[in-house]
């Protein structure tokens, strides 16, 4: 027996609800076996099975479970087993977010005077741009739309210009220059003292962080941690290629000595390194002279350090004079402990209300009353938390799921650090969600971590509980919607399920996930779990039959 059909057979639990008991669906009611077990309606079971049994996704291990919105199980495979849950942790840390923080909690970046002023316009001490765990210093535009809702340039005219990238940096620089400050005699300092220095959570690969998708994580971030890099084509064979990055800023040297442009209709090839430490990017190889631009989200290395020096050039322009360097101030974390050990600590979720996490006054992380005085000298207040909860999950934003747990942790128990968030989200998930305890086992808050692990029934749970919490349409309607928006633009959109799945996709290496809410033929709504790993690489057969699967699911429902 194929060992897909025989896991099927020894794994496989369904129950045939009362609306799909249809000659469509060749469903004939259910009874329990003298095992305990209940019979599986037998068309949605023989669907699945042959759906998992082609050749193209049968090697793959497969572990899928549907239960009614009240939790009573509809149908289960490998359902208590643990996979790789790639970016469906992003709904454990977002619910753990949303209850804890609550839906408008706001986060505060300050730019302080840390030293004394010996006129109006002369300090002698630091100006310090403090993090205070705003994701959204950016161009990014608040709220999410989707794409089908987006304006749209007139027929003819260019695209619609996006915002600055930088403009809230600019802004505060703008009120700095206000209060009349003419000379710094000291340093511009990027303080993310709020989170200790952990930019990379455990298991995350070497190879991501040159990408934006594995940008660092601190207290203080700048547009996404990450800057554009955009490769186009010279004008004839043989030139150099056109490189350029965004925000320009004094923080990367970019060699492309080793990149040219090539003939026309010729393969482009284009490489990007840097080394680890480095702030030096290297470019080589090719691209096609007719060749659309190659466009890269590069890594910023230290985004604190480079938050200084952003500010510094930027109050350099508004005419007062810096004669200290950027530099960035970090918190190096001190906790010894096991991190599997210390994260499973028990910890008793206090009946209340948390508010927002506060970085120390001006960032400075021990001995505040050396620093001398200190004069806010101005502030920026980020979006509602439910707005940043919106862009994460439609996009799958790694880094502000990094976030939200960072903030958890300093919210709950003082400090930012990656084990305190993964220890919140743990006790909220077993003394509140009620999901089982070796169900699950989180290193990060985004699912980057190679370590983390879940069962479908895990997530089941966590849905089903959400479904009767007061936050729950807030926290749904952050959820992909199938063909319409976010990372299921391009699934489900040709059928008749197109914006009736509600749902956080996961993908890394060679596992898979897809969680959430589906709208049946029925009109009933069921929640899902289908998760698979160790399929074929480079192959998105299994997505195929990931979605194939959902589709029979909302047909027998």
């Amino acid at each position: 027996m194929n060992r897909v059909l025989a896991a099927v057979a020894l794994a496989s639990v369904a129950v045939c609800p009362l609306a799909a008991q249809s000659k469509k669906a060749d469903c004939t009611g259910h009874a329990a076996s003298k095992a305990g077990h209940i019979r599986s309606c037998p068309s949605l079971a023989k669907q699945i099975d042959e759906v998992l049994s082609a050749p193209l996704v049968a090697r793959a291990h497969w572990g899928i479970m549907v239960a009614a919105m009240d939790g009573t199980p509809l149908y289960s495979l490998n359902e208590g087993q643990l996979f790789q849950p790639a970016s469906n942790t992003k709904m454990f840390t977002t619910a753990t977010a949303m209850a804890l923080l609550g839906p408008q909690t706001t986060f505060e970046t300050k730019v302080v005077a840390r030293g004394r002023f010996n006129t109006p316009a002369n300090l002698t001490g630091d100006v310090v741009l403090v993090g205070g765990g705003d994701a959204n210093l950016s161009g990014r535009s608040i709220p999410y739309i989707a794409p089908a809702q987006r304006p749209k340039p007139t027929p003819g005219g260019s695209p619609l210009p996006e915002p600055d990238a930088l403009r809230y940096l600019k802004q505060m620089a703008d009120d700095v220059a206000k209060t009349g400050l003419k000379v710094v005699n000291g340093d511009i300092v990027g303080d993310d003292t709020l989170y200790p220095w952990e930019p990379y959570p455990q298991d995350w690969s070497i190879d991501d962080s040159l990408w934006g998708y594995g940008a660092p994580v601190s207290a203080l971030t700048i547009t996404d941690n990450q800057l554009s890099l955009k490769v186009a084509p010279g004008t004839a064979a043989g030139q150099p290629a056109v490189v350029s990055l965004d925000p320009i800023a004094p923080y990367y040297t970019v060699d492309a000595t080793n990149l040219v442009t090539g003939p026309a209709k010729s393969s482009s090839h284009v490489q990007i390194d840097r080394a680890v430490g480095s702030k030096v990017l290297r470019l080589w190889g090719s691209i096609a002279v007719d060749a659309q631009p190659d466009d890269e989200e590069i890594a910023i290395h230290d985004p604190a350090e480079y938050g200084a020096t952003v500010f510094k050039s930027l109050l350099e322009q508004r005419g007062i004079l810096v004669t200290g360097v950027a530099r960035a101030k970090h918190r190096l974390p001190t906790d010894a402990r096991n991190f599997f050990t210390a994260s499973h600590e028990a910890l008793m979720l206090e009946p209340r209300t948390y508010t927002a996490p506060k970085p120390a006054p001006s960032g400075c992380a021990n001995n505040c009353a050396a620093a001398g005085s200190e004069t806010v000298l101005a502030s920026h207040t980020s979006p509602a938390l439910i707005d940043d909860m919106v862009w994460t999950n439609k996009v799958s934003q790694n880094l502000h799921a990094e976030m939200f747990l960072h903030n958890a942790g300093a919210a709950v128990l003082g400090d930012g650090s990656t084990v305190n968030g993964v220890r919140v989200v743990r006790a909220f998930l077993t003394t509140r969600a009620g999901v089982d305890p070796d169900d699950f086992v989180f290193f990060d808050g985004s699912g980057l971590s190679g370590h983390d692990l879940l069962a479908p029934r895990a997530t089941v749970r966590l849905l089903q509980y959400a479904s009767t919490q007061p936050w729950f349409a807030d926290w749904k309607r952050t959820l992909p919607i199938g063909g319409e928006d976010g990372s299921l633009i391009s699934r489900f959109g040709k059928t008749a399920l197109k914006d009736h799945v509600f749902a956080k996709t996961g993908t890394l290496g060679e596992a898979r996930a897809l969680g959430g809410y589906l709208e049946c033929a029925s009109g009933r709504t069921v929640i899902f779990s289908i998760m698979d790993s160790t399929h074929m690489p480079h192959s998105s057969d299994d997505m195929k039959a990931m979605d194939k699967i959902v589709e029979l699911i909302a047909a027998a429902n």
